[in-house]
């Protein structure tokens, strides 16, 4: 059985670990004291909230096919005649999207700004992460 200390489960979930006890003290995430006294949560209860959080009500569902969603600070945005770079953080991971200058320029993106990256694919490698944890995305 895999279990996650306080700070494990908010490293994952991409919050503070004041955040996660809120969450365990108000009855929403399940957790146990272990031998030594420090709560944890089960894997598969972790897994279940993180479940029941992303069913929660997306204001765009109905306009998308699209379901991943992730929410960040643009970062860096390059930009030639052509085509753009825009480097958002969302939490832990860093998303880097090559799109049309026309586009950056319209959606008025910029260093500082919030932006959403969307995204649909038909490929998505997984792999087991050792330890329990997965390494952080990359922060500068």
């Amino acid at each position: 059985m895999t279990e996650f200390r306080i700070g494990e489960a908010a490293e994952l979930l991409g919050v503070s670990a004041d955040t996660v006890r809120r969450w365990i003290d108000a009855g929403r995430l399940p957790a146990r004291r272990d031998e030594t006294g420090h709560r944890v949560i089960d894997g598969v209860e972790l897994a279940a909230f993180v479940r029941a959080k992303g069913n929660e009500p997306d204001d765009r569902a109905d306009e998308s096919s699209a379901r991943n969603r992730l929410r960040g600070i643009v970062t860096a945005v390059v930009k030639d005649t052509v085509m753009a770079q825009v480097d958002i953080q969302a939490g832990p991971f860093r998303l880097v999207s090559l799109m049309s200058r026309e586009a950056v320029d319209e959606l008025d993106l910029r260093v500082g700004s919030v932006a959403v990256a969307v995204i649909k694919s038909t490929t998505v490698v997984v792999e087991r992460s050792h330890p329990s944890v997965a390494p952080r995305g990359r922060l500068a």
